[in-house]
């Protein structure tokens, strides 16, 4: 029997005629149109000569046809490789030229910049618009319905999604069918996913969180999706009442409660809210739940891994905590510079291992092997702890580490008890290189508006809360902090802002 992920997902739909994704212009799509559409465009692809094992790199925006691409790659074998869509041609050089596709999919505006860099490689392009519309649309008309799904094993290569790339050039995680479907299987029953849930769909479907996620979960559950191209505060409250589930980022919370529409009442026929790609501030949590009744489900996933840890459908939902390890996935953490396993609360590297856990970096095997154990834990990369009650708390990325004076210092520690301040919005906190300590402790603020604190009073709030050496040196402002696209703050960029910050003897504090 076959482990296509597609052939697995075919054999779990119960009902062809439910629907599986609906639009807000009214366009529905079932269970049984999707696997004719996907069969449609399978059969466009293979006549393309994309083969079982090749790299179909799309750029497009949202859309159901652009969904289904999705599941038409992996059903004609190929390894489905999607783009931000913000990338420049200069970067898609880059991802194109080290994936080496055979097909490339992207926006009609930018066929002839992306047909340039195709060429460099012999690959093929087609094109796909936001509404659905394009070469391949117009190729999957005269397409057959019916296609013979491409056998896979469990342990080839379902996807390549290149990480975020927040420092240094990024690096293309391979996924397998058997990483997709094990964590698809194993988020559906720790969330209760079923047949009669409907998941409000407002993240992008480049990403790990919309796609593999959010797409793999409902459909997996046979429940449906209602796709906005975009995030809008008042069409996803006017949704609430048709809808029982709603996965974002921490901004979408946080600008539902800028919202005065959004009560218990809005709320009430919702039974699931999930959180993640970046972390979800305790206030926004505690806030939500006076709200709306509702406590937010934070989750902990990577580009690598997919999920590994959720707080608990049953039980306690614990505000800045990532919850416990999913059923299946080991969760430990470790001394970064030992491996040695370190106790309950002791802060380490958080390491995980399971099904989930990615194949490897493509074409990058001494980064792939420097970033397993021997006993197959994958390092992460992300500094945490795990509590008395087995709940994982993330504390930063191990690169955000501050080493100030020889003392390590972890910035959401610091983040945490800046951001409890009236008037402070968030915050992040990073090193800045400085001649004396190695790196000060610089905390970068986004404030309320009027009567919000100064330096001075951040820093008199945060005196006896902290250690001398964890104070920050200095307090900047700005209207917002850098983010990449699913919300993660970008500290390398206001590293590099304030690079020179200490440089000055007058600064030099």
């Amino acid at each position: 029997m076959t482990a296509n992920l597609f052939d697995r997902l075919e054999r779990a739909i119960a009902d062809p005629t439910r629907a599986a994704i609906a639009t807000t212009a009214g366009n529905v799509l079932t269970y049984a149109g999707l696997l004719a559409q996907a069969g449609r465009l399978a059969n466009v692809l293979a006549a393309r000569g994309v083969k079982p094992g090749d790299r179909v790199a799309v750029q497009v925006e949202k859309s159901i046809p652009a969904m289904i691409l999705y599941l038409a790659t992996v059903r004609a074998g190929g390894v489905y490789l999607p783009l931000n869509t913000a990338y420049t041609l200069a970067e898609l050089d880059y991802f194109i030229g080290d994936a080496e596709p055979s097909l490339i999919v992207c926006d009609p505006a930018r066929r002839d910049g992306v047909a340039a860099i195709a060429a460099k490689i012999g690959a093929g392009v087609e094109t796909l618009d936001a509404q659905g519309g394009g070469s391949l649309t117009e190729a999957a008309r005269l397409a057959p319905e019916s296609f013979p799904t491409v056998p896979r094993a469990g342990d080839d290569l379902a996807a390549i999604l290149y990480t975020s790339g927040t420092t240094g050039r990024s690096k293309g995680a391979m996924l397998t069918h058997d990483n997709l479907v094990s964590n698809a299987l194993t988020l559906r029953e720790a969330w209760r996913f079923g047949p009669d849930d409907v998941l409000i769909h407002a993240l992008p479907i480049y990403h790990t969180h919309g796609l593999f996620v959010a797409c793999n979960v409902t459909l997996f559950s046979g429940g449906s999706m209602i796709f906005l191209p975009k995030f809008d505060a008042g069409e996803i409250l006017a949704l609430m009442p048709r809808a029982t589930v709603l996965m974002g980022v921490p901004t979408f919370y946080v600008r539902l409660l800028q919202n005065a529409g959004l009560d218990r009442q809005t709320a009430a026929g919702m039974r699931l809210f999930v959180s993640g790609s970046a972390p979800l501030l305790a206030e926004t949590h505690r806030e939500w739940r006076a709200r709306t009744g509702h406590a937010i489900l934070e989750r902990y996933g990577m580009t690598e891994t997919n999920m590994n840890t959720s707080n608990p459908y049953d039980g306690e939902r614990v505000p800045g905590a990532v919850g416990l390890p999913l059923p299946g996935i080991a969760v430990r953490i470790t001394d970064p510079e030992t491996a040695r396993p370190l106790g309950r609360n002791d802060i380490g590297m958080i390491e995980v291992k399971g099904p989930n856990v990615f194949k490897g970096y493509w074409r990058m095997p001494d980064k792939t092997a420097a970033e397993f154990r021997p006993d197959g834990f994958f390092i992460t990369g992300d500094l945490g702890k795990i509590d008395d009650d087995g709940y994982v708390h993330i504390v930063g990325r191990g690169k955000d580490l501050v080493i100030t004076g020889g003392f390590n210092v972890y910035p959401k520690e610091i983040e945490d008890q800046i951001d409890a301040i009236p008037g402070v919005v968030e915050s992040a906190v990073i090193g800045v290189p400085h001649a004396d300590f190695g790196e000060g402790v610089t905390a970068v603020v986004v404030r309320s508006g009027e009567g919000a604190p100064d330096e001075a009073a951040i820093l008199a709030a945060l005196d006896g809360r902290l250690a001398k050496f964890k104070l920050p040196k200095r307090v900047l402002f700005l209207d917002e902090l850098p983010r990449n696209t699913m919300g993660k703050v970008q500290k390398n960029l206001l590293r590099d802002r304030f690079a020179t910050l200490y440089a000055r003897p007058d600064r030099a504090s």
